[in-house]
């Protein structure tokens, strides 16, 4: 009994706690990363809002009743193909709300619930339910039983350049005009450029909350200090020319850095992780055959999930699924075009282990996302000091800075009502 009235205490005083610190978006309260009311939250506001996802791309459904499983926040999705395009539906049958859909991809001529087998068209309109009229004059579905009120539930879908993205809103501006035509410009840069091909996939599960991984590709000046490979051979690296540029009020998030190589400059020693030492036997993983002609290393965060990067010659889709308050899954897609010449698709999956759960590089923020949880958890009321980079939100030519957390911060609190 004592231990039900401190755990009533405890969340007596968290909820009165839940107040922005004073000094705005150059702090961030722990609570945010622990909180569950705050969590359920940001699946139905962000994610389930006005918001437009990523969940997949065009070339994974190369026919007529190709699909492919999806999450947006915690609610699974299907993406179909058809006779006309892509469709977006909800994987939840209309029903008892079963999961239609159990593999995450394959071929299909119709969609059917495994409980009760009502089928769906690869549209998602009801075609079918299993002893409509009864037995033997018994039993059945009611006379006045309309198909069409009983479809399953369809998101809106936008494609571009071979990208899909879906939202459940019916108000969200169009995919273009919620990114900005700034962050358009250097989407079109990748996706615009020649149809897509598929290289490959990984996934992770990673212990923390999902806004410690967005704060994570947002953050340029962690990865000229934790990441050696980044940091020795110049792939993305303080003294590198960089752009870092909140977007759309700090939704979105645009990055870029142009490779400089392997050199020792005055900013490397304050770099312990740049290693003189370290060589390669084979170079081509850390080379960079520079097929957009601008020597650039482009990072792009779609709000709320979607992390696009274009790092030497490795092009890839970072998907942030949430898998509870403390917990989320990672999806990686990597990709290239389909006039890749050979030696070019063999650098593109050779360049792929620079990051994914393995990868040289990222295998550095997965772990240290872990123990981060657990402090945030265990220090609620502690408080994050981002003023790198100074106070504002303006867009900076420089890694030393954490102008994309303010930004994102100053929108998630408007957005989130705190």
């Amino acid at each position: 009994m004592e231990h039900v009235i401190e755990q009533a205490i405890d969340q007596s005083r968290l909820r009165s706690n839940r107040s922005w610190p004073k000094e705005g978006f150059t702090r961030v309260p722990a609570w945010i990363y622990s909180d569950e009311d705050i969590y359920r939250k940001e699946l139905d506001h962000l994610f389930g809002g006005n918001a437009w996802s990523y969940v997949g791309l065009a070339c994974e459904l190369p026919e007529v009743g190709s699909f492919k499983r999806a999450w947006i926040g915690e609610r699974q999705v299907i993406v179909l193909r058809d006779e006309e395009g892509i469709n977006v539906v909800e994987n939840r049958c209309a029903h008892r709300s079963s999961a239609i859909c159990w593999k995450n991809q394959g071929q299909v001529t119709e969609l059917t619930c495994p409980y009760h087998q009502w089928s769906y068209s690869l549209k998602g309109d009801l075609l079918g339910v299993p002893l409509r009229r009864g037995v033997h004059g018994e039993g059945g579905m009611p006379r006045d039983f309309d198909p069409k009120d009983h479809g399953l539930r369809k998101l809106r879908v936008a494609v571009r350049g071979g990208s899909i993205w879906a939202t459940f809103s019916d108000t969200v501006p169009a995919f273009e005009d919620y990114c900005g035509a700034e962050l358009i410009a250097r989407f079109d840069r990748i996706f615009g450029r020649s149809p897509l091909r598929i290289v490959g996939y990984s996934k992770q599960l990673i212990p923390s909350n999902w806004k410690l991984y967005l704060e994570n590709s947002r953050d340029p000046y962690h990865a000229t200090l934790l990441h050696t490979f980044f940091i020795t051979f110049g792939l993305y690296r303080a003294d590198n020319e960089h752009l870092t540029s909140p977007v759309q009020g700090g939704r979105h998030s645009s990055n870029y850095a142009i490779s400089a190589g392997k050199k020792v400059t005055s900013e490397t020693s304050q770099m312990k992780r740049f290693s003189h030492g370290l060589t390669l036997r084979d170079t081509e993983i850390v080379g960079h055959r520079d097929e957009f002609g601008d020597r650039q290393n482009t990072a792009l965060q779609i709000f709320p999930s979607a992390f696009i990067q274009q790092h030497a010659n490795v092009l890839a889709i970072r998907n942030i699924i949430p898998r509870g308050v403390d917990k989320l899954e990672l999806s990686w897609t990597y990709f290239g075009y389909v006039d890749d010449d050979e030696s070019l698709r063999r650098l593109r999956l050779k360049q792929a282990n620079l990051v994914g759960p393995g990868g040289l590089v990222s295998l550095e923020d997965s772990e240290l996302l872990k123990p981060l949880q657990a402090n945030v958890e265990g220090y609620r009321d502690s408080v994050a000091f981002v003023e790198m980079g100074g106070t504002d939100v303006k867009t900076q030519y420089s890694m030393a800075t954490e102008v994309g957390l303010r930004a994102f911060y100053d929108f998630y609190r408007k957005e989130m009502g705190l």
